[in-house]
């Protein structure tokens, strides 16, 4: 391996283009070697600038591009089996944006096949384990200070939806970051998922229901819902409160500027998960090339990926049958064993 970590990102779109810009400008220890995206143009726009960078229209020819020590996947989520597998077959660490494989069926694959290596290679991308804030929380949840936590409110609000925005992906899109926060806020399984249909709102697209209300239920005996509202009009909003048995801790309300003037006070709201989330994006990302640069993998498994995988077909299940729908998990493979949530 040369002095820098040879990165191939596979996406050129919205999420991979920043990556691109990251490890560019923003992470030490490495350069962006190769970039694969369907679209030869977008990923030349991407990379332009940038020297020593070739662009292929497919994941194999990036892969085997000169200089390539490890993968970045930023594509869409239904092309991220085929990545990591490929990526796996050359012995390629591997950081993958959530969600790591969209159907738990394709995520068991990956598991299985990452545990027939003997070793992880494979961080998948749950930012929020990198988030100052969120990291506070977990750091004060696990100290026992509150006592055992009881609940979990969350709030994920977008201003917005995409074109072609479906409301199960308000679930398996949107709320999948809740599922592993909440796994990983509170070290323990979620058992059962149930889904709440609110009157849609005006601002939403005709068919989508928005909002939604979703209510988790874990091994420990805690609960967590979740207010999802991808057309909010307003702004990005991310928070979280647990409530625990001595006392309660909220996130999610000051990492913006609050402006006085004028005989008003007023808070910024940011407008998209790239702006709230900047500085973990950039932790994360800059964790992943030194762990990757000691021959290391931190950082949320392929079991979580696959964990959030299940999770989150149970809560499309639910959104859709109007009932309480039970999470099954495979049995945990021993390459997993011990490794924190």
């Amino acid at each position: 391996m040369s002095d820098l970590l040879g990165v191939a990102v596979l996406g050129a779109g919205h999420m991979g283009a920043d990556h691109i810009r990251r490890l560019a400008h923003v992470v030490s220890g490495a350069r962006v070697a190769a970039v694969a995206d369907p679209d030869a143009g977008r990923a030349k726009e991407a990379v332009a600038g940038l020297d020593g960078v070739v662009v292929h229209t497919e994941v194999e020819a990036a892969l085997a591009a000169p200089g390539v020590d490890a993968v970045l996947i930023a594509s869409p989520g239904p092309a991220h089996e085929e990545a990591l597998l490929a990526a796996f077959a050359r012995d390629l660490p591997v950081l993958c944006e959530k969600p790591m494989v969209p159907g738990s069926a394709g995520a068991l694959r990956v598991v299985e096949a990452e545990a027939r290596l003997g070793r992880r290679l494979a961080q998948v991308g749950f930012m929020r384990r990198y988030d100052t804030e969120y990291r506070r929380l977990k750091s004060l949840l696990d100290s026992g200070r509150l006592g055992r936590p009881l609940m979990l409110h969350c709030t994920h609000r977008n201003v917005s939806s995409p074109p072609g925005f479906t409301s199960a992906m308000l679930i398996d899109s949107s709320v999948s970051h809740e599922i592993d926060a909440a796994r990983w806020l509170l070290d323990q399984e979620l058992t059962a998922v149930s889904v709440f249909r609110p009157r849609p709102a005006s601002g939403a697209p005709e068919g989508l229901l928005d909002p939604q209300f979703v209510l988790f239920e874990t091994a420990g005996g805690a609960l967590v819902d979740v207010e999802v509202f991808v057309n909010c009009g307003f702004g990005y909003q991310v928070r979280c409160e647990a409530v625990c048995e001595q006392g309660s801790a909220r996130i999610g309300e000051e990492h913006a500027m609050a402006v006085t003037a004028a005989g008003a006070a007023s808070r910024e709201v940011p407008d998209d998960y790239l702006v709230r989330f900047a500085d973990a994006y950039d932790r994360e990302v800059q964790a992943w090339v030194d762990a990757t640069r000691r021959g290391r993998v931190t950082g949320a498994s392929v079991w979580d990926g696959y964990a959030s995988s299940v999770v989150a077909e149970a809560g499309v299940r639910a959104l859709e049958s109007g009932g309480r729908v039970t999470v099954e998990l495979a049995p945990r493979p021993d390459l997993y064993a011990g490794v924190s949530r």
